[in-house]
């Protein structure tokens, strides 16, 4: 089973976007897709039109029972996203308190990563959509998966917010004494401006190997598509954001998972 975790400290720079088309486009080359939203805005849940206040469990039931949760009780709180092997493990506004009131408890950095060893004979592949923000989710969110992709606009301020994203990493790698392994995703690139070009060129000088060699463009399909509650894939096929994803997940596929 493959656990991707899509991080970025900064907002706005297609972490939802980029975890939706990725599970949308695996799970209709018939992978049995899990994506799950760690984000108290709950931006992915709303994405297919999961209404949380109507759930009986969100991710944040799960973190509340720490080491005790399962996968079996996961896969209680999992819901259907109205697409064949297409599930979202939905979120809650609760999750933003989750560091005030559990986050000094032991073992909780590793809840989703317990979790998920139990379900790996249910999904192929998992997506993870965090928070910005360092803290008890994020940390369980590096700790589950083997690879982290960080989409980053290609924009100075933007540039400055991965800064804060490889600090964290390293942080991570260094308390738990293993390399997570990423990709540099760059995003809302605009061909049309020299800022989206430059910060690209930066982009690349800076991180070298560890940027992705395609861009995802600016593609006003993206928002049609979320307004739509589908995948981007299934909203608009031949959309030229599509396409780019398309050559992304091309490229992640060529990395092997903990399981293969």
């Amino acid at each position: 089973m493959k656990v991707w975790t899509v991080a970025n400290q900064k907002g706005g720079v297609g972490k939802t976007t980029t975890t939706v088309s990725l599970g949308g486009l695996l799970s209709e080359r018939g992978q049995r897709v899990l994506l799950v939203d760690l984000d108290p805005h709950a931006s992915l849940t709303y994405y297919f039109n999961i209404d949380t206040e109507a759930l009986e469990l969100t991710a944040y039931d799960l973190f509340k029972l720490g080491h005790q949760a399962s996968g079996e009780q996961l896969m209680q709180a999992v819901v259907p996203s109205g697409f064949a092997n297409l599930d979202v493990l939905p979120s809650s506004m609760a999750l933003a308190t989750l560091d005030r009131k559990l986050g000094s408890q032991g073992g909780m950095g590793l809840v989703l990563r317990k979790m998920l060893r139990d379900v790996t004979d249910v999904y192929d592949v998992v997506i993870i959509d965090v928070p910005p923000v360092l803290g008890v989710l994020m940390v369980n969110a590096l700790a589950a998966c083997e690879r982290v992709l960080i989409p980053v606009q290609t924009e100075f301020l933007a540039l400055k917010g991965l800064e804060r994203m490889m600090k964290t990493l390293q942080l991570i790698q260094q308390s738990r004494g293993q390399e997570n392994p990423y990709t540099i995703i760059p995003t809302l690139y605009d061909k049309r401006t020299n800022a989206s070009m430059q910060a690209y060129d930066e982009l690349v000088k800076q991180y070298g190997k560890s940027v992705w060699s395609g861009m995802i463009p600016i593609d006003t399909k993206f928002r049609d598509a979320s307004h739509a509650h589908q995948p981007p894939s299934i909203h608009e096929p031949r959309a030229r954001g599509v396409f780019a994803y398309q050559s992304l997940l091309t490229y992640l596929l060529q990395f092997k998972g903990r399981d293969e």
